[in-house]
């Protein structure tokens, strides 16, 4: 389970964090203008993040290796914020921007984590 969760949430962080990288502006400009987001919108995000870390967690909540632990901690993260935007959303808009020096932190974390999960996922199949 490990595997198959990292050969989709790796692809998944890498691709978000070249997009920082590479539409760096839109994702500024993006960040800064949620607090006008449409609260139908910020619900259904909230419900997507929510249930996608649900779902990790109902089929993967393993401590025993670097791996299991950093899946674990996506699907947390995920549920956490997916319940943060769906019962305080007020609050949850006002935590700092992802902007500047957080911005290139963001990028470099989920490039890291995205590639570290795609060698995690895809490894094993490459060896077979």
């Amino acid at each position: 389970m490990t595997e198959l969760i990292a050969r989709i949430a790796g692809p998944y962080l890498l691709l978000t964090g070249l997009g920082f990288a590479v539409s760096r502006n839109f994702y500024q400009r993006m960040v800064m203008g949620n607090a006008q987001a449409d609260p139908i919108l910020l619900n259904l995000s909230g419900a997507v993040h929510f249930i996608v870390g649900l779902i990790v967690l109902n089929n993967h909540f393993r401590w025993s290796g670097l791996a299991e632990i950093v899946v674990s901690i996506i699907g947390i993260a995920a549920a956490a914020k997916g319940a943060a935007l769906i019962a305080v959303p007020e609050m949850t808009l006002q935590t700092p921007k992802t902007t500047g020096r957080v911005l290139t932190a963001s990028t470099v974390g989920f490039i890291l984590a995205g590639v570290y999960l795609c060698y995690v996922g895809y490894l094993p199949l490459l060896a077979r």
